[in-house]
């Protein structure tokens, strides 16, 4: 299985707009975060997980010119709103794509994409076939895979665990018996927003914590925003086996 970490960054990824912060004016590649998403790669599929408003410009610097399937964690804007962009592989397919994503989130697409499911669609409008995620595990052509529940301070949210490695992303709790679910993972990339406490997502040591009940063998950090630092300075802090994820970041199991 091959892990290629699309977009390292928070909602507004970094840089920021209009922000004159020493780590948006970094010059390390490190720095520059691209919204959250990683693409998964096993035995000829591909799976994509979340397509934000960078989706276009991840797909063209990553060179990604197959996509089977892409799975949602949850319907916020940084997350979903690259989804008008399938349509250059429903070209290539001659079909739709198949999103995976719970009830509510379908919902919210349908509202959001009204005019990719409306009745008569314009011709051009993406094609999506909705494809509902229960809390159960799952096939995708071949890859297993195992939703687990998350909460965004309110808001249910899925992470998901294929095999031995678990993307867990956009969260501050999770309860025992989803944790249970993590048992074995031996490579992990997890969300770390800031060093500061936050609302709806983990901090640094909130995220270390959780690592240490979970103890994978490699565990990667994202979605950072600027106020985690430069990435330089943020690796030289972290425990063995931890280490900030960063765009482009290329993981062999």
């Amino acid at each position: 299985m091959k892990i290629t970490v699309l977009g390292s960054g928070t909602s507004q990824g970094v840089p920021v707009i209009a922000c004159n912060c020493e780590v948006c004016r970094s010059t390390d590649s490190r720095d520059k975060r691209l919204r959250c998403a990683i693409l998964v790669e096993d035995g000829g599929t591909s799976l994509l997980v979340d397509a934000g408003p960078d989706f276009r410009q991840q797909m063209l610097l990553y060179r990604v010119t197959n996509l089977d399937a892409v799975l949602l964690t949850h319907e916020h804007a940084d997350h979903i709103f690259g989804l008008d962009d399938i349509r250059s592989f429903n070209w290539i397919r001659k079909a739709p794509m198949d999103i995976y994503c719970e009830k509510r989130v379908a919902e919210n697409l349908k509202t959001i994409f009204n005019y990719a499911f409306a009745e008569n669609r314009y011709p051009g409008t993406p094609q999506m076939e909705l494809l509902h995620i229960d809390g159960e595990p799952f096939q995708v052509k071949g890859i297993g895979v195992i939703p687990i529940r998350l909460y965004h301070h309110k808001l249910p949210v899925y992470g998901f665990r294929f095999g031995k490695f678990a993307y867990l992303t956009d969260f501050n709790r999770i309860e025992e018996e989803e944790l249970a679910k993590l048992k074995g993972v031996e490579v992990l990339i997890i969300c770390a927003l800031r060093k500061s406490i936050h609302i709806s997502h983990l901090n640094l040591s909130q995220a270390l914590r959780l690592v240490g009940e979970i103890c994978p063998k490699k565990t990667y950090l994202t979605h950072m925003s600027h106020e985690m630092g430069f990435h330089a300075e943020l690796a030289k802090e972290l425990p063995d086996g931890v280490e900030p994820a960063y765009d482009g970041l290329v993981i062999e199991i």
